[in-house]
């Protein structure tokens, strides 16, 4: 009889997802967290942080082309961006999609993360070697505080708020944020799940909404996150994606965003739209 090996993530005390796994590629112990790269049968590689899925092979595409194109369509011309955390690179692989970007800094505080990426996650990290793109291992909330460039947009591609990400979701931070902007800059972090973090999508969302004077929250469903429907949150200066009739074509090759979908993926279920508005 074969022995099936399994791995559980405990995404909440009263729930999990378990995925059969084909082999174990890399564990280590880094100076922040405990870091794996599993094979799965149902989504190929993953990466995991501390017990956490933060992405894999198959599913991937919707986080990253969610986290990126929604702002980088709603910004006239955005020309320099930074991605706070996302060592995996598959924002960074986005970002640079669009010809008017000259500059894309991706700041991770974990080196490991970085370079387990670019030796098993190929596809995804692919970009990081761009002329454009630079790469800085250092904790993302000191970067941005001391920035000393303004960026047109800051993506924000935290893992959960535990450890090293508690600050990212801290209205400091987000002033920050504000500050590292320019005029018309835009913000986007990921938001967690209506369904499970109902508190810190709340806290979070209003935590922008008080720094920013346009928020607006958005969804996508993506399967190996806690729930499958997940949530980010856009702070913008001046450009309001709900009012922003792009007329850039999307000329490049994507699998999940599309011109409609930026446009319908604000449109809100009605205990989402509850759960913004208890903080206010």
């Amino acid at each position: 009889m074969e022995m099936e090996l399994w791995f559980t993530e405990k995404q909440t005390p009263d729930l999990g997802i378990t995925l059969r796994i084909k082999e174990s590629l890399h564990t280590e112990r880094t100076p922040y967290q405990d870091l794996a790269l599993l094979d799965t049968v149902q989504f190929g590689r993953m990466l995991v942080l501390d017990g956490t899925v933060q992405t894999t092979e198959r599913d991937e595409f919707v986080y990253h082309e969610m986290l990126t194109h929604v702002a980088l369509f709603t910004h006239p011309e955005p020309k320099r961006v930074l991605v706070v955390g996302g060592g995996d690179g598959g924002a960074i692989r986005e970002i640079l999609k669009h010809p008017s970007v000259e500059k894309a800094e991706l700041v991770e505080i974990d080196g490991a993360v970085v370079e387990t990426s670019r030796k098993y996650l190929p596809e995804i990290s692919c970009a990081l070697d761009d002329a454009r793109a630079r790469v800085i291992i250092d904790d993302g909330v000191k970067y941005v505080r001391e920035a000393h460039e303004k960026y047109d947009v800051i993506i924000v591609d935290s893992t959960d708020p535990v450890g090293p990400a508690v600050g990212l979701f801290a209205v400091e931070f987000y002033r920050s944020v504000f500050e590292a902007l320019k005029d018309d800059g835009i913000l986007v972090a990921q938001t967690e799940s209506p369904f499970v973090n109902q508190n810190v999508l709340s806290h979070a969302y209003q935590a922008v909404a008080s720094v920013f004077p346009i928020t607006r929250l958005y969804l996508a469903s993506i399967p190996t996150y806690p729930s499958g429907l997940w949530s980010f949150t856009m702070g913008s200066k001046r450009h309001d994606p709900l009012a922003v009739l792009s007329d850039r074509e999307l000329n490049f090759e994507t699998k999940y965003y599309t011109p409609e979908m930026g446009k319908a993926c604000f449109a809100l279920p009605r205990f989402v739209q509850d759960l913004i508005k208890q903080g206010r």
